[in-house]
């Protein structure tokens, strides 16, 4: 009897040693607002009219609401398996966010990924935002977030290179990427570097539909440093397009934010292009901002963002927004901002990632809103 006992007491503790190594999360947030636009179009088509001022319930003023499933599990020696499924949704309709395929949604189109971490890095393999992101919402005031950005600007890109809006396949760049295998190393002296392939998956095309990209970061002393490179093989294509491999999507960033006591300036450099056919799409972008943390609970960010085609000079944009961001508690963040965007040529730089804005018209835009994380 005693030597059951022992054994039922040694399975108990082995079984709570192993449940103690691994853990699984829920979590999500919710952020949303009402925004009012002097301006707007229906699409993010080059021919979209102005269809005029709109007052609206919008979701995503910092950065998208979302709900996700992340978990891991120590396998020993400092290295753990770690997954993540986390997805976007709207909280104004419930609608979940966009894929990679035109026109449709998916419950997790943000991550869908397995991987391990340790000592000498990071690995990811599936659906993730790609490294370069990071690196731009590092270098920014503004945070890369979904309102007068960085994000938004490049966004800006994406949209006069014909980006219609309505999957996440881009043709500057890329928020997120599919399939996508990622390396990140640690730092080493406030050095990282992140790697990112994607294949392809096309028969008899090795480059068909591939993607990669690398990001060298610096951060130490008050001082992030970003270089990042991208490269793209049939970028944005039309639905059920053959993929032939043609290199179409390059984009390079440079920037850097130094932040001292409180205060933050950044400053960057980005081009985008077509290398297939640079003739066609060649666009530049420049940014500033200035961000000043009052105290724990209260910040202020600012950041100018101007666009400029280089192979048609009438085409440009300025956009400028400030952001003001208090902790109501913990969880909880109240927000007001403000931005205006002067487009000319055939520019339609939104100042609200989700709301068109119609080519050649400018437009100031409001939003009050709440953020909450749980």
């Amino acid at each position: 009897m005693k030597v059951k006992l022992t054994a039922a007491a040694v399975l108990v503790a082995w079984t709570g040693v192993a449940h103690a190594q691994s853990s699984v999360t829920l979590y999500g947030i919710l952020d949303a607002g009402l925004l009012y636009q002097s301006s707007s179009a229906a699409t993010f088509s080059p021919k979209a009219p102005n269809t005029g001022k709109v007052f609206r319930f919008k979701d995503g003023g910092i950065y998208s609401s979302i709900w996700g499933i992340r978990g891991s599990e120590d396998i020993g020696a400092g290295y753990k398996v770690n997954f993540r499924l986390q997805g976007s949704f709207d909280s104004g309709t419930g609608k979940s966010g966009l894929t990679d395929t035109p026109g449709t949604t998916a419950v997790f189109n943000q991550f869908t990924t397995i991987g391990v971490s340790g000592p000498i890095g990071t690995f990811t393999a599936g659906r993730q935002i790609v490294p370069m992101i990071y690196a731009m919402a590092e270098t920014d005031a503004r945070s890369a977030q979904y309102f007068g950005s960085i994000l938004t600007a490049w966004l800006g890109m994406n949209q006069a290179a014909g980006w219609p809006g309505t999957s996440t396949n881009a043709p500057i760049g890329a928020l997120y990427d599919s399939n996508a295998l990622v390396y990140q190393s640690p730092a080493f002296g406030g050095v990282s570097l992140g790697l990112e392939y994607a294949p392809g998956g096309v028969a008899g095309q090795w480059q068909g539909g591939t993607r990669e990209s690398a990001v060298l970061k610096y951060a130490n002393y008050g001082l992030n440093l970003a270089a990042v490179y991208y490269n793209g093989h049939d970028a944005n294509p039309a639905p059920g397009a053959p993929l032939t491999g043609v290199d179409n999507n390059r984009f390079v960033y440079l920037g850097g934010m130094y932040t001292i006591e409180g205060f933050s300036v950044s400053a960057s450099y980005a081009n985008g292009r077509n290398p297939a056919h640079s003739n066609q799409v060649n666009l530049d972008m420049y940014s500033v901002g200035l961000r000043y943390r009052f105290s724990p609970a209260f910040t202020v960010a600012s950041g100018l963002y101007y666009l400029k085609d280089k192979n048609h000079s009438s085409n440009k944009s300025t956009e400028i927004a400030i952001g003001a961001e208090y902790n109501v508690s913990k969880r909880t963040l109240a927000y007001a901002q403000v931005g205006h965007v002067n487009n000319q040529g055939g520019m339609n730089q939104t100042i609200v990632y989700g709301q068109p804005v119609a080519p050649g018209v400018g437009t100031t835009a409001v939003m009050l809103g709440l953020r909450h994380n749980f």
